[in-house]
């Protein structure tokens, strides 16, 4: 199904495919890149990779095996959602940098209009500071950038707040953007949409890509998608726009972001010289199928290898366009992923409401609003000027709050400003990743940790999950392919906020900011 869906692209774009082999040459020195592309593949876990790496043969296998490849990389903050991840991408700044915290307060613009309808109003404006783009385009106005994604989160955030070609999944089918990119949309976009690929899929069918004796996971547990449809195979809805709007929830969304930015690439001409410019795809699928299913199914287990050969059939087609002696790629997750709470050893459920509850009532009983006291993604926020006015005394709340909080089954810490400023960062792992979290004008007055395996909500949640400072959920690999590059497995730790800064390095280029990541030295030739 890959191959068919590059393959109504090409023909649509007149692209010719041709071998790797005749695109390659050995050169004595790298001659500077004409494009730049990040990958970013939505809660991808280095575990597929030490599982499952000896069955790929498509375009994981390409850069795994012909890469630099850190299988210890870090999303290094707490928060571990899609817009953080995604912001420290290409910025080399942690979420203390760039100002996005989390997923609710990333890209949603209320005041940006998105083009066509279909998906809700998204924009950068809440993005602080500059990514690689911006530094490119200081060095050379002509860069070009294209950033695509089924996400608006995924397409917004790598290249920040720049003005470029950015586009994502609508739900009717088809790619668009903001009016904060564009008034219209480019005629190359609309005649991929016109193109119907969605819908001309109405009905099919996803089964295993391969042998079934390659899985040795179970077809299905009770714990899978709430314990009800899932077991192979599945279908897209018959209709044309129930499966346009499904069309996240299949494999096969991937391949139709990746023939959408190869489209973009054809009709910016992108990487054809002499500049160098950038092309960013956040593919989403892994993360849709990862939380219904959990990473330790064959549903994941299936998506990891047909996201293999996509990106495989992807590159053959890019290198039959461009220099693949010029191109240089990286590739990361936005963050990893937790198994499903029912599997996980003393996993459980703790809710916001029962935290609060009883101290919610307390100060409504004194006239004070309930959402005075407010606590998201583990960080608890007092408004204490509405307490104070109520004769309510915050610091003396907050103790009783943080001694109750710490009590509950499932929390494993609560920090204060105090006590996050006295942690040692070096080797407590999760007080640096707060610290990492969090600008320092966002008033916050409490971090809550909950234990491994453990998950905001209710018990009647059961979908895998990330976004805590847990090493399941901020481990991610990281992976450099092109000249530029000493190929092999390395053991040392790297932080996603380390790639800008390394391609910048191999560019030439200077970072517009200081940042926090650095250049990772010891993969470069």
């Amino acid at each position: 199904m890959q191959t068919r869906l590059l393959a109504a692209l090409a023909a649509a774009s007149a692209i010719a495919a041709a071998p790797l082999g005749a695109q390659q040459q050995t050169r004595a020195a790298a001659p500077r890149p004409t494009l730049v592309i990040l990958f970013t593949v939505d809660q991808l876990a280095p575990l597929y990779f030490e599982r499952y790496g000896d069955q790929l043969d498509g375009g994981f296998a390409r850069l795994y095996r012909q890469g630099a490849v850190l299988l210890n990389g870090w999303q290094d903050h707490a928060i571990t959602e899609t817009a953080p991840g995604h912001a420290s991408t290409l910025s080399g700044r942690f979420p203390r940098s760039t100002g996005i915290v989390m997923n609710d307060s990333g890209v949603p613009d209320p005041r940006a209009r998105f083009i066509g309808g279909g998906s809700s109003p998204a924009s950068p404006f809440r993005f602080r500071g500059t990514t690689l783009t911006d530094w490119m385009r200081f060095a050379n106005p002509r860069t070009r950038a294209l950033s695509v994604s089924r996400k608006d989160r995924g397409a917004i955030l790598p290249l920040g707040r720049a003005h470029e070609e950015v586009y994502w999944y609508n739900w009717k089918g088809g790619f668009s953007t903001s009016d904060y990119y564009h008034d219209t949309l480019p005629d190359w976009v609309k005649s991929f949409n016109a193109l119907r690929i969605p819908q001309s899929m109405a009905g099919r069918e996803w089964n295993l890509s391969r042998d079934p004796s390659l899985y040795p996971e179970p077809d299905s547990t009770r714990f899978e998608r709430g314990g009800t449809k899932n077991a192979f195979p599945y279908w897209l809805p018959a209709n044309d726009s129930l499966a346009a709007a499904s069309f996240g929830d299949f494999p096969w969304m991937d391949d139709l972001t990746l023939s959408f930015a190869l489209a973009g690439v054809r009709a910016l001409e992108l990487g054809a010289g002499p500049t160098t410019d950038v092309l960013a795809v956040s593919l989403s699928t892994t993360d849709r199928i990862g939380h219904s299913f959990g990473p330790d199914s064959r549903e994941a287990h299936d998506q990891f290898l047909r996201l293999d050969r996509a990106l495989g059939a992807f590159l053959d087609s890019l290198f039959a366009l461009r220099d693949s002696t010029r191109i240089v790629i990286a590739l990361t997750g936005d963050h990893g992923i937790t198994p499903l709470p029912s599997s996980a050893t003393g996993a459980m459920h703790v809710q916001v409401s029962s935290l609060l509850g009883s101290f919610r009532q307390a100060i409504a009983a004194r006239g004070a609003s309930a959402s005075s006291i407010a606590l998201a993604e583990g960080v608890l926020t007092l408004a204490r000027d509405t307490l104070a006015a109520h004769g309510i005394r915050a610091d003396s709340l907050l103790r009783a709050m943080v001694a109750s909080i710490r009590a509950t089954p499932g929390v494993l810490r609560v920090d204060d400003a105090r006590t996050l400023a006295r942690a040692d960062t070096v080797r407590d792992a999760i007080a640096r990743r707060w610290r990492h979290q969090l600008p320092a004008d966002v008033r916050w007055d409490a971090l809550v940790t909950l234990r491994p395996g453990t998950r905001w909500g209710s018990a009647d949640d059961t979908d895998a999950s990330h976004g805590s400072p847990h090493d399941t959920d901020a481990r991610v690999p990281i992976i450099f392919w092109g000249q530029a590059f000493r190929a092999g497995l390395r053991r040392e730790n790297a932080r996603v906020v380390d790639i800008a800064p390394t391609l910048a390095v191999v560019l030439g280029v200077r970072p517009m900011e200081r940042l926090d990541g650095r250049p990772l030295s010891f993969i470069l030739r």
